[in-house]
């Protein structure tokens, strides 16, 4: 598998896992264990599922510590939902959050090189 496919299978696992929480916020809003609360928590299960696998699947070809760096993007994820489902408004603080922490996944990237990709690494 290239580079470019295990990043694009990285994200769509990480944005999977960020839906999730737009389901549970949903079930949140519902009385407990309506019909409502049931499919959303079970919407927000089978995402967490769907991620599980695919994680598993990543890690086999990425370093772990590539990996969990790139789940910062969950962030801006995050925002991008509050904004499409649940109308929040994007303050500077929010951006600068977001900026901040995407700011260190890049130093810690840059600060790791010479990884290895594959199932040759050590």
């Amino acid at each position: 598998m290239t580079k470019l496919k295990i990043f694009v299978l990285l994200h769509i696992m990480l944005m999977l896992y960020s839906m999730s929480g737009i389901c549970a916020k949903l079930a949140a809003g519902c009385p407990f264990l309506s019909m409502e609360f049931c499919l959303y928590y079970a919407a927000m299960i089978g995402l967490l599922g769907i991620y599980a696998i695919g994680w598993q699947q990543v890690i086999k070809q990425l370093p772990l510590t590539v990996a969990f760096a790139n789940k910062a993007v969950t962030v801006i994820w995050g925002l991008i939902w509050g904004v499409c489902f649940f109308h929040e408004t994007v303050t500077a603080g929010k951006i600068a959050g977001t900026l901040l922490i995407m700011v260190g996944v890049v130093i810690y990237a840059r600060d790791s090189g010479g990884v290895q990709y594959g199932s040759d690494r050590g």
